[in-house]
């Protein structure tokens, strides 16, 4: 097992998690996420759902158009009208969104949120967000480690010769062929 621990004075710029705290890490952005993911999408819509000022609004609609987390454009229907939608990067926080609200649930307000996210095939609450391994396996901080990108690199590489080998021998012994 290794131990998380992360030479945080030697990230400078170039973290991750401070930038992307920057553009979301505010209560009003989550909101506004929270209703463009739900369908929101005009700015009338976003002031009568999230309650908040129109200066306010306008201001974080513009900070995520200009951070490519929203595109906005005119109506279709009614050009003097404009609409804002989810860009791909914005939908992408969508795992972001669930596990904070799960979290959430758990350590604030100690009570499932109504409605309950649900998988529309068989209308079943969703799985708890986890961190999953290559394999699948569910990991919990134990089992996590930073690890050098070079030094990935030399895993990955050592570790996918292993297993197209391990693939070739699954394939023959049920009966396939490789394909080169």
């Amino acid at each position: 097992m290794g131990k998380l621990h992360e030479n945080l004075s030697s990230l400078g710029d170039d973290c991750s998690l401070p930038a992307s705290l920057e553009v979301i890490g505010e209560r009003w952005c989550f909101m506004i996420l929270r209703a463009a993911l739900n369908g929101v999408g005009h700015f009338e819509g976003f002031l009568t759902e999230i309650g908040i000022a129109r200066n306010i609004l306008a201001n974080r609609l513009t900070r995520m158009v200009d951070a490519g987390i929203m595109s906005r454009r005119p109506c279709e229907h009614d050009k003097r009208k404009v609409e804002y939608r989810l860009t791909d990067k914005g939908a992408d926080l969508l795992p972001t969104m669930i596990a904070l609200r799960q979290w959430g649930e758990k350590w604030e307000t100690g009570t499932r949120s109504n409605p309950v996210l649900c998988d529309s095939r068989d209308r079943m609450p969703i799985a708890q967000i986890a961190l999953h391994g290559h394999d699948g396996r569910v990991l919990i901080k134990n089992d996590l480690c930073w690890i050098d990108e070079s030094e990935l690199r030399d895993h990955a590489s050592n570790s996918s010769s292993d297993r197209s080998d391990m693939n070739v021998r699954h394939l023959k012994e049920i009966g396939g062929s490789s394909v080169a």
